[in-house]
């Protein structure tokens, strides 16, 4: 074998050293010199261009961190407002750069628009030369094959012919893109590093669009259910509801379901005493207006999937059932009551509202208002907090008042909150704020015939939805994963030429030369080329060294499977 040096430049191999890529040729340092057709055509060629296209991904995903640390109007109103009133000199500044709603600003869509084109600007022509390229042939061998990085050569009595046909079916054999030309055989082979990198920017665009149609046209929204409630799919139902801009009423996907039951369990002894083990809600839930009743299971981070939505498991808590009577005996309220949890051992608080139906024993009509406050796990004495999640000593602190509870005025409040600018408080007979302490079936006397409060034994548990509807989902997912195998085969799939020239040299010797060309210099073309010249060389092994001229210094009947990259390859 003889060591060559190499000049692998496009020059000086001809169409073998063309371009092993479908990527365009970039010239971002000349500007134009003619009018403003020039400068369009400048400012396109920059926008697509594969550098600017990288700049644009890394200023969106830039962009993208201020919506992640700063509250945002669309996720949390209340947050901004908080932030708002704690930060008066930095607000008015975000408000001008648009920072509590970035998703939505100019700036943020004028880079996402940007980095939509130049995509899209950059994918096409190199999608039509990948095509050119596949319908193609591989070009034909540099009249100097000792130039490319990796080579090799020997002598053999086969026929020309024989080597050649024996190449061709060699290189078919192992997958290459192969054909006769002239008196050498051509081969190209790693076609789908540039599908891959064609498929990765591709998935880029599905990515942006499904990220794009999501944000418009999702919708987000919570419901509390009682066990036994129902919900049917429709903005009057929620009690929180987030959309996307483009978001219809309409658009909601038809379904309704019923909470049969909940159930959590709890870790009962050890260090991890009171660790949820089982939080699962049991529905029966149908598709559309008409649709069959189902019965399923939703639990943590296992949602129940219909169409576009996804109904998942959030929160959870304990619900009293409460009957209360007036003066007379009369059930004026009877209904369970949720209440929400304050710690991890589920002690609760809430209000119960009786706004209708109650008169006091000389037949005054007022209303009710009822703080509770609900223990699952009472310690006794003095403890104001639940020990443990589960029901094992259920305790229910009430404190009553009456009056006006302020809901005729037509102004909304919490059903969880108590005004109490125009309620009184009960009194006991110390003249004290009336409190007391209930166990389930216990009930509350009120001061002078005013009636009575019961904590039924049913206690009910309520479980909390988030029902997510997001159009774009599955698309996403889509582009992601063919974003990574694009991109994995961009990596690990190398482009490559072979080619294989047999002559007879001036003796009547057959003399063969391989080499093989990469997009990169790499080790694994001279590899690659080592194991089929060693295959080629059992076919058509080295010829004698008598039948070798005496002055030739190549007289190389070795192995043939040793190939000598050119000097400066990488070996």
């Amino acid at each position: 074998m003889s060591k060559t040096t190499t000049d692998t430049s496009p020059e000086g191999l001809g169409a073998a050293g063309s371009q092993l890529s479908t990527a365009p040729q970039e010239d971002l340092s000349t500007p134009p010199s003619l009018g403003v057709i020039g400068w369009a055509r400048w400012f396109w060629r920059q926008l697509t261009s594969m550098r600017v296209a990288l700049l644009l991904l890394l200023l969106l995903s830039l962009g993208a961190i201020p919506g992640s640390l700063i509250p945002q109007t669309g996720a949390d109103a209340n947050k901004v407002d908080d932030f708002r009133k704690a930060h008066g000199t930095l607000a008015p500044v975000y408000d001008k750069l648009g920072l509590f709603h970035v998703y939505s600003s100019v700036w943020f869509s004028a880079i996402y628009i940007l980095l939509f084109v130049s995509l899209i600007g950059c994918i096409v022509p190199r999608t039509w030369q990948f095509v050119g390229q596949l319908r193609g042939r591989p070009p034909g061998a540099p009249k100097r094959l000792d130039r490319l990085p990796a080579y090799t050569t020997w002598r053999t009595t086969a026929d020309p012919e024989q080597v050649r046909e024996t190449a061709l079916a060699l290189l078919k054999k192992r997958r290459f893109r192969a054909h006769l030309v002239g008196d050498a055989v051509a081969a190209e082979k790693g076609y789908v590093r540039e599908l891959g990198n064609l498929v990765f920017h591709i998935a880029l665009i599905v990515l942006l669009t499904a990220f794009a149609s999501g944000q418009m046209f999702k919708s987000d929204g919570t419901k509390l259910m009682v066990e036994g409630d129902g919900f049917s799919n429709a903005l009057p139902m929620y009690d929180d509801f987030k959309s996307g801009s483009m978001f219809q009423a309409d658009d909601l996907v038809p379904f309704s379901f019923d909470l049969k039951s909940f159930t959590g369990t709890y870790e009962m002894t050890g260090p991890n005493r009171g660790t949820p083990r089982t939080f699962q809600a049991r529905i029966a839930y149908s598709e559309g207006a008409y649709g069959k009743q189902r019965s399923t299971l939703v639990k943590v981070n296992e949602p129940l999937k219909i169409g576009d939505s996804k109904v998942y498991l959030v929160s959870h808590g304990y619900a009293p059932v409460i009957t209360v009577r007036d003066g007379k005996g009369k059930v004026v309220y009877r209904d369970a009551v949720p209440l929400l949890p304050l710690d991890g051992n589920v002690t609760s608080q809430g209000v119960i509202k009786v706004m209708d139906g109650y008169r006091d024993a000389q037949g005054t009509k007022e209303q009710l208002g009822i703080r509770a406050f609900f223990l699952p796990t009472y310690g006794g004495g003095a403890n104001v907090l639940s020990q443990f999640p589960a029901l094992l000593n259920p305790v229910l602190n009430l404190e009553p008042y009456h009056g006006d509870l302020g809901v005729d005025a037509g102004i909304s409040q919490s059903v969880y909150q108590l005004d109490q600018r125009h309620l009184k408080g009960y009194k006991d007979a110390k003249g004290a704020q009336l409190r007391d302490n209930l166990k389930p079936g216990q009930t509350m006397t009120l001061p002078n015939g005013a009636g009575t409060v019961t904590f039924e034994k049913n206690i009910k548990e309520w479980a909390g939805f988030e029902i997510v509807q997001e159009p774009g989902g599955g698309w996403a997912l889509a582009g992601a994963l063919a974003a990574i195998f694009g991109l994995a085969a961009s990596l690990f799939i190398q482009r490559r030429r072979v080619w294989v020239r047999a002559v007879a040299g001036p003796d009547g010797v057959t003399v063969v030369e391989m080499a093989g060309l990469g997009r990169s210099e790499s080790a694994k073309v001279p590899e690659e080329l080592s194991d089929l010249a060693g295959t080629l060389y059992d076919t058509a092994p080295g010829a004698p060294e008598s039948t070798a001229p005496a002055d030739d210094d190549t007289n190389d009947d070795s192995d043939a499977s040793h190939v000598v990259p050119a000097e400066g390859a990488e070996q």
